[in-house]
């Protein structure tokens, strides 16, 4: 039986993706996976045992890669699970933006008296805002979130332009025609009234939006981090709300100097915190969780290839190697020696891990046993397992 064990989920009312019969929940202190939301894994030793760790949000800042690569363990994330919750959070800071919703609710919740009617009459002028329509909107990656905002706000009326130079094909089909993308970030810059940001942290995109970036800008601008943290320069951004170079600064991460800057708007990292979004990130990381566990595939994981290969054959070698030359001759050379013939096969690799599953008739346990422990002993090799098809 596989063991799961669970940290700060909730489950999906209805939803039994782990059948009792399966799977057990909680049952020992040697999981073979980890479902999880906000649990700091930094913190958290995992042993050997473990041979996945799903996490419910894009994110996987809490898990430390490196040590999870080195223990042959496959860390999951859900992208896309929130996506519709963070759209809807940008439509709504957009229009909080351009029109001054909370003074208003604020000045009018102290007025008093029999003519309230006509004292708000008389001072809804001083509350005037703008309009997002015909205004332009500059979205910085056009993922599962970025393509959403962009359909969102075009729908809104407003000219919409986007840059990512690393778009998926799939995502690239979501996006309407109409939408045309910018050559790099200074004309994107350059161009909008409004800048929103849906990229992951990177260290390469750390600080991608610092003093260079915010000079180009068009003056008042408004700028939106609802990405990650270290994406925008703190104190680059500070500058530019003290010089009055951007309008507003807009975010779902903070540090004390920014929150206390009376140009900045900062929500509570609430950006995919709605039930609809939490039930999504559970239920889609307890199904990609579940197919790796019963079939060895690889779909959304952080750290090793995506790996896909129908299970046709009745048992089924998985193997997590160094990624180097000559390791599947090494394979399937003590293959052949257990005379193993091999129905299908598949090799990929992710910079320096690589992932192999070979589908075979079934072996015995007795002859996998040998046959693990050689092909363990490959200095290369970081997990060999075995998976019986149902």
């Amino acid at each position: 039986m596989i063991d799961i064990r669970t940290y700060n989920m909730i489950a999906p009312e209805g939803i039994e993706e782990f059948p009792k019969e399966i799977y057990s929940v909680n049952k020992t202190d040697k999981p073979n996976a980890l479902l999880i939301r906000s649990q700091d894994m930094h913190k958290t030793h995992f042993g050997t045992s473990v041979l996945a760790i799903a996490r419910a949000g894009a994110g996987v800042n809490n898990i430390p890669l490196l040590e999870a690569s080195s223990n042959g363990t496959v860390v999951f994330n859900t992208p896309g699970s929130n996506a519709n919750a963070v759209k809807e959070l940008i439509i709504a800071m957009l229009i909080l933006a351009t029109r001054p919703v909370f003074s208003s609710i604020q000045w009018a919740k102290k007025l008093n008296g029999a003519d309230v009617s006509l004292q708000t009459e008389q001072g809804k002028n001083h509350f005037a805002g703008t309009e997002l329509n015909k205004k332009t909107i500059g979205i910085i990656g056009l993922g599962s979130v970025g393509s959403r905002v962009a359909r969102a706000t075009a729908d809104l009326g407003m000219r919409v332009i986007g840059y990512d130079p690393y778009i998926s094909v799939e995502h690239a089909w979501r996006l309407s025609s109409d939408i045309p993308r910018a050559r790099n970030l200074s004309e994107l810059l350059q161009k909008s009234d409004y800048v929103t940001i849906h990229i992951p942290y990177t260290e390469d995109n750390q600080d991608l939006i610092a003093t260079n970036e915010l000079s180009e800008m068009k003056d008042g601008a408004i700028l939106l981090n609802y990405s990650r943290w270290g994406i925008v320069n703190e104190q680059a951004v500070i500058d530019a709300l003290d010089s009055h170079k951007i309008a507003q600064y807009i975010t779902d991460f903070s540090s004390e100097r920014v929150i206390n800057h009376a140009n900045t708007i900062v929500t509570p990292h609430i950006g995919g915190t709605t039930l609809e979004a939490e039930i999504n990130g559970a239920i889609m990381a307890a199904q990609t969780l579940r197919k790796y566990l019963e079939t060895g595939n690889i779909v959304n994981s952080v750290n090793f290839p995506t790996v896909e290969m129908a299970f046709d054959s009745n048992f089924r070698i998985t193997l997590i190697h160094q990624n180097v030359p000559n390791m599947v001759g090494k394979i399937t050379t003590i293959l052949a020696r257990y005379n193993i013939n091999i129905d299908n096969m598949i090799n990929r690799s992710r910079e320096k891990i690589a992932y192999t599953m070979i589908d075979t008739d079934i072996i015995t346990e007795e002859v996998f046993f040998d046959l693990k422990t050689e092909l363990g002993n490959i200095p290369e090799v970081i997990r060999v397992r075995e998976i019986r098809k149902n």
